[in-house]
């Protein structure tokens, strides 16, 4: 196995996962920074990665079973972790809708992959829009404090309901994509 600029940047955003956990759980004022330029740095490299693989044509198969990998577990353990700090209903509710969705997506894209129809639930455009908010509400929610006096904490909960909001939609535009393949199936 051949390991590309891409799949390397890839195993970086693994490596941060722990990273990030340990400096958001870190008892200094700095933390909740260093949390959330961390968790931006990781999502940067989640665009840089894909970007290079495009232009300098780096496709490895490995690769594009790990990227979406490493995003997934990146998202959600800054979910659970913010949700742990910041535990209320509606926190939980939407950190359970985008966990859930991923696991649903995920699910949705291997079994359709197995019976060759993979292309019908490729990333759209909806998907791509739910990521930058979901990342910009993580990176918000991670850092907590005000900043120039604008409330980030509570700009970020605001973003995180916009994601999952995106997120039902965009999982529910799959399921329609998949929905006469699934409807094959069941005949079957």
């Amino acid at each position: 196995m051949k390991l590309t600029v891409p799949t390397l940047l890839t195993l970086l955003r693994i490596l941060l996962i722990p990273v990030l956990v340990l400096v958001y759980y870190l008892d200094y004022r700095w933390t909740n920074f260093a949390a959330a330029m961390i968790f931006a740095f990781a999502s940067l490299t989640d665009w840089l990665d894909g970007w290079i693989a495009r232009r300098y044509n780096q496709f490895s198969a490995f690769g594009a079973f790990l990227d979406p990998v490493a995003d997934k577990l990146m998202v959600a353990v800054a979910l659970v972790i913010t949700v742990q700090q910041h535990h209320t209903v509606w926190m939980a509710l939407w950190a359970a809708v985008i966990i859930g969705r991923e696991i649903a997506v995920s699910a949705l894209r291997e079994w359709m992959a197995e019976v060759g129809q993979r292309a019908k639930v490729k990333v759209a455009t909806l998907g791509k829009v739910k990521t930058v908010v979901q990342m910009v509400a993580l990176v918000f929610l991670l850092y907590r404090d005000p900043l120039w006096g604008l409330p980030i904490f509570i700009i970020g909960e605001w973003l995180l309901a916009a994601a999952a909001l995106l997120t039902l939609w965009s999982g529910f535009a799959y399921l329609r994509a998949a929905w006469p393949s699934l409807k094959e199936d069941a005949k079957n």
